[in-house]
């Protein structure tokens, strides 16, 4: 396809077009108004002279009889612009005027038409002339006649064409350069859309579509794709680095598992060692398949899927079942586990999500929350796990606060990632996946997962909006 077709074919120049059609019938429309209301000014302006004349004439021809009417309208006759006039007997024969040649049957007719006609002193040319004329039937059977040149009317109306023309043709130039000016300058901006584009699906992720800065419709449309370009970017590179760790973190349990089976094949002599050989192989399996379920349910959070599932419920009712579940295993461990949640915390969302979320925070807390002594605490402080569901403004918290270790500032941003543990937690079981599917189901929930320092310990914070009034039962 050449330039100028490609320029022809785009809706920007078609829209311009249409506009230019659209004005141009608007203009059309206004200088026809314009032409036919001024057409109506001059006809009135004649016909209020003529009747104001044959008034006058009639009154001079009721006080002096015809003669005196012939001697005034001669006299008006060679007056330099004066009007038309004729004074006839009833068989046609002319007594005095200017005019020396009229339409047939003009002067039959009382009233008010359009004729030619010529004056006495052009009897001899070719050309006529146009006028609006009035025949007035005088007592006796004379017929008098008075009318103005139509020449002033039919000049203002060829100016008026004159100007039409002129005008449209400058309409129409000028809409058609400024149509392909103005297409041009889009053209240039989609091609260079549609460049970055191709590119992009070539593979390069990291590009992103050019913006001017004017803040307009193409500037908008290029923010938004941008901001699904970094969403897919990040989409693909957390794949990428999800199978990396998959690659890497489950080679172990499945060589583990591997290993179990060889050993009991190759030593196993007796009914006890091959179900010992099936309990390891059994205790891998399971860990395998709640390592996959960790990665399925932080995949649905991360895509959305599980916000079609949400319902009212109390963030508090939430938290005091999690810490009834988690009460016995971290008394086993020598810990303390209060919960703090007496007020509603309403929120809309998803219920079974949201108990893992707060789950895995409190399961992480027993697990590394029990490495301290009640002397490394402030003032002696027992080693204890608090979760709280409190309202603060629009937001639900949801806290979990240990006397553990912590987590150093430095790796509080990557903690989230998959896959990915910390030097002290490395003798403790687990994938890597806990916090991820926290920070996931924030995410998902319009929320954040936070870290604070517990002096000693750690503060994890859920911010989750807070949602209706949740209805209590007495």
């Amino acid at each position: 396809m050449t330039a100028l077709g490609k320029l022809f074919r785009t809706t920007t120049f078609k829209l311009t077009l249409a506009y230019l059609i659209v004005f141009a019938l608007f203009a059309a429309l206004l200088l026809g108004y314009f032409a036919l209301n001024t057409r109506r000014l001059v006809t009135e302006q004649i016909t209020d002279t003529v009747n104001a004349e044959i008034t006058g004439l009639s009154e001079q021809y009721r006080q002096g009889g015809i003669r005196r009417l012939v001697l005034i309208i001669e006299a008006r006759s060679r007056r330099p612009g004066s009007s038309l006039y004729l004074v006839t007997t009833f068989n046609g024969d002319t007594l005095a005027g200017n005019i020396s040649a009229l339409d047939p049957g003009v002067l039959d007719n009382p009233g008010w038409s359009e004729t030619g006609y010529r004056r006495l002193d052009e009897a001899g040319a070719d050309r006529g002339h146009e006028a609006l004329v009035r025949v007035f039937q005088l007592p006796g059977g004379f017929r008098l006649l008075v009318g103005r040149d139509l020449d002033e009317r039919q000049r203002l109306e060829r100016i008026i064409a004159s100007a039409g023309r002129w005008s449209a043709a400058v309409v129409v130039l000028i809409g058609l350069i400024g149509g392909v000016f103005v297409t041009r300058r889009v053209l240039r901006r989609v091609d260079a859309m549609t460049d970055k584009a191709r590119t992009i699906m070539e593979g390069d992720l990291s590009g992103r579509l050019p913006v001017t800065g004017s803040n307009d419709e193409l500037d908008r449309l290029a923010e938004n794709l941008n901001a699904m370009l970094e969403r897919i970017e990040a989409l693909m590179h957390g794949l990428k680095e999800v199978s990396d760790n998959i690659a890497h973190d489950l080679k172990t349990p499945l060589t583990r598992l591997r290993n179990h089976a060889e050993e009991a094949l190759r030593t196993a002599r007796d009914e006890a060692s091959y179900r010992e050989a099936l309990d390891q192989t059994i205790e891998e399996s399971d860990g395998l398949i709640r390592t996959f379920n960790a990665l399925l349910m932080i995949a649905r959070a991360e895509a959305g899927q599980s916000s079609e599932s949400l319902t009212d419920f109390d963030a508090a009712e939430i938290a005091r079942g999690v810490g009834e579940l988690y009460e016995p295993l971290a008394e086993e461990k020598g810990l303390t586990l209060k919960v703090e949640a007496e007020t509603p915390a309403p929120m809309v969302g998803n219920r079974e999500l949201v108990t893992q979320a707060l789950a895995n925070l409190v399961d992480n807390a027993i697990k590394y929350g029990g490495t301290a002594t009640p002397a490394d605490g402030v003032n002696g402080a027992a080693p204890e796990i608090v979760v709280r569901a409190v309202g603060e403004g629009d937001k639900i918290l949801l806290t979990v606060a240990d006397r553990g270790p912590g987590i150093p500032e430095s790796d509080r941003g990557r903690v989230t990632d998959r896959f990915v543990r910390l030097e002290t937690s490395r003798t403790e079981p687990g994938s890597g996946l806990g916090l991820s599917l926290v920070a996931a189901v924030a995410r998902l929930h319009g929320g954040e997962l936070t870290f604070e320092d517990n002096s000693p310990g750690l503060k994890s914070i859920i911010a989750l909006p807070r949602g209706g009034p949740v209805q209590t039962t007495a």
